[in-house]
């Protein structure tokens, strides 16, 4: 337990908190852990210690009384696998244990910056001085590992696939919000656990209804287990999700009905299409939710939304955050704050970049992980920020979804949409360094191909990375030996059973990993070869 003398126990048990208040009283109004006989000077540098001193558990505060294990573990998910949760309701505060310090690291820098709601209320994060935790079989514990089985992937079972990559969604009670709930709406609340590929929305029963088709069926599984149930705005717009018989969604257009996010190049038609409609897919024109026509149907989502970070004047949550989760606490009485977007905004703002490491082209090639980058421009007088402009609406919140928070040259990236509607190439005779690159009509864009596979391959950064294009003349001591020039440690690797053109890589860290796909992306093998990186949602 923490004293005076600030000696640290590794382990955090909950028999130490039974009959004491020696831990928690010793919590501060700020944002560490102190003993309450620390002096002025003991308290600043234990501060100090605290901030230099990452743990994979975390210590979070200021609960709202009706907070749930969901809730918490929630806040985790984005930033990677949680391994164990101490509830200490009676003391409005838990105990995180995230599978790594680096995403305990990832989710402590991006919850300072982005103040985490929980409930309507704000909630602090910060380093515990515990390396792990050890919990008992007591009640609360029990119910914290349920938790925990049902919401971390790491509990899933891999040899048991989920029902289907196709949910059905019904949105019940929108007495209080009439004609609130669009394609968009479910668009981006539901991104936020994977990559979107395809929306059907219609009426039966007078309901508002839709299929939603993810590029797998983890992603279906988290957003089934966290979002049914739950409310999207105050008191309605309640949300009963179920797996649907499908396996595919087949959409022939892109209107405010129907939408495949693979194909900006469908035309618009009067009434969506599949070639296997369900049953409960038959009535898709009386009784839909009015919504404002698409300016265009060549471009995929123009009607963007973010959820707002820390508190706005609607009770709201944390934007959009990296990892194939988001922290959508979704307590059934709070709801999430929309702000609408310009139409068609494709250009990014990227802050907090490494100003001496930078380069437009190390932009293109991580960013165009998630969509294609037409132009990068890196600002002048401010080194540290960038513009980079995609192809399309879609495309940019992808990113945002999926690298926000991500670390690139040891500082985490903060990626919102900007003002500009494009980036603009400096005159002729202008020179700028360098610092702006037109990317247009690069031969490594990943998705220039209407129903490109790629889309079905989109996955948050990861330690593990695909590799693809192997000639057969390399073996793994040569791939192994590459990654490792790149500054990688490498932990594991393996080719494909039956293809050994493609193959997996750890490394060993989700930093190390970005970085390595950075520098190999498109590296010459040899033969005519060039490697294809990108990210794995597979272990070895």
């Amino acid at each position: 337990m923490e004293t005076g003398h600030f000696q640290v126990n590794t382990e955090l048990h909950p028999q130490d908190l039974r009959g004491s208040d020696e831990l928690l009283s010793s919590v501060s109004n700020g944002p560490y852990i102190m003993s309450t006989t620390a002096n002025g000077s003991d308290s600043k540098k234990f501060k100090a210690e605290m901030r230099g001193s990452p743990s994979r558990v975390l210590h979070i505060r200021r609960l709202p009384t009706d907070v749930t294990e969901t809730d918490i573990i929630g806040l985790g998910l984005p930033f990677g696998d949680v391994t164990n949760l101490l509830m200490l309701k009676a003391k409005n505060q838990a105990f995180l244990e995230m599978s790594s310090e680096d995403a305990a690291q990832n989710m402590v820098e991006y919850y300072s910056s982005m103040l985490p709601v929980v409930r309507s209320q704000p909630v602090h994060v910060q380093f515990s001085n515990h390396k792990e935790l050890k919990t008992d079989n007591s009640p609360n514990q029990e119910r914290a590992q349920a938790a925990l089985r049902a919401l971390s992937s790491s509990h899933l079972d891999p040899a048991v696939p989920p029902p289907s990559a196709v949910l059905r969604v019904v949105v019940e009670n929108m007495v209080c919000a009439p004609g609130a709930v669009t394609m968009d709406t479910l668009y981006q609340v539901f991104s936020k656990f994977g990559t979107v590929l395809r929306i059907i929305v219609f009426t039966k029963n007078s309901q508002f209804q839709a299929l939603l088709q993810y590029s797998d069926g983890q992603a279906a599984q988290a957003a089934k287990v966290l979002l049914d149930g739950q409310n999207l705005y105050n008191g309605c717009c309640t949300l009963r999700i179920s797996f649907s018989k499908l396996t595919a969604l087949d959409i022939k257009f892109n209107n405010e009905r129907s939408r495949d996010f693979t194909r900006p190049d469908l035309p618009s038609g009067d009434t969506p299409a599949m070639e296997h409609p369900p049953p409960m897919a038959t009535a898709f024109t009386p009784g839909l939710i009015p919504a404002a026509p698409y300016p265009t149907a060549t471009h995929a989502f123009p009607h963007a939304f973010t959820i707002q970070p820390t508190v706005s004047s609607y009770p709201g949550l944390v934007p959009a955050l990296p990892g194939a989760l988001t922290s959508l606490s979704l307590p059934a009485a709070s709801r999430l704050s929309f702000t609408a977007l310009p139409a068609a905004n494709a250009v990014l703002l990227v802050s907090n970049l490494n100003p001496e490491r930078v380069t437009p082209h190390c932009l293109f090639i991580l960013f165009g992980v998630y969509g294609d980058v037409m132009r990068v421009k890196i600002l002048f007088n401010k080194k540290e920020n960038a513009l980079v402009q995609m192809a399309d609406p879609t495309q940019a919140q992808l990113v945002m979804s999926h690298l926000t928070g991500q670390r690139l040259h040891g500082k985490p990236l903060r990626i919102t949409l900007s003002k500009h509607s494009s980036v603009q190439l400096p005159r002729e005779g202008h020179e700028d360094q360098g610092l702006t690159k037109d990317f247009s009509t690069s031969p490594l864009h990943r998705f220039k191909k209407p129903g490109s596979k790629n889309y079905s391959n989109i996955f948050p950064p990861s330690a593990t990375l695909h590799l693809s294009n192997i000639p057969p003349s390399v073996v793994e001591d040569d791939l192994k030996r590459l990654f490792s020039s790149s500054g990688a440690v490498v932990k594991a690797f393996k080719f494909f059973q039956k293809d050994h053109k493609m193959a997996l890589i750890q490394l060993g860290s989700v930093e190390e990993a970005i970085e390595s796909l950075i520098q190999l992306h498109n590296h010459d093998l040899g033969e005519n070869h060039h490697l294809r990186v990108s990210f794995s949602k597979s272990s070895i």
